[in-house]
């Protein structure tokens, strides 16, 4: 699976540096989505990700399950467990110190696709608020 993933990297990325592979949406796309908190635009309804995507229509049927198999433990382990991680410390802090205030930052991706921290935290029973930029706080 390992050397399937590189083998994968490596020909994606010769794809997008030969200009026969685009990326569906640009740095700019996202900032500014996620600057207007507009986290349900069509480029967050995936599972948006920094996590290369081996599924690829090309492959032949094994290889197109062992990619689905990478990918399935990329999100679980790198994006929804870490989230939970995340999420937990933030709910802890909160609990274990309830006359503090608090503001936390987490990058762009930690509130793509689903199984956010924001979700993570709204399953604990907390209200999360956009603040969109320029806004005081």
């Amino acid at each position: 699976q390992v050397v399937f993933a590189l083998n994968q990297t490596l020909l994606q990325q010769e794809s997008l540096r030969a200009g026969s592979f685009q990326i569906p949406y640009t740095t700019e796309d996202l900032i500014k989505h996620y600057n207007c908190g507009d986290l349900s635009s069509i480029i967050f309804k995936h599972d948006t990700s920094q996590v290369p995507n081996f599924i690829n229509a090309t492959l032949p049927a094994h290889e197109r399950i062992t990619a689905q198999e990478i990918d399935s433990y990329f999100r679980q382990e790198l994006i929804y467990k870490r989230n939970e991680r995340m999420g937990r410390r933030v709910k802890d802090l909160l609990q274990e110190h309830p006359d503090k205030s608090f503001f936390f930052a987490f990058g762009a991706g930690h509130f793509m696709g689903n199984n956010t921290v924001i979700d993570v935290l709204r399953r604990e029973g907390y209200e999360v608020e956009h603040t969109p930029a320029g806004q005081a706080i």
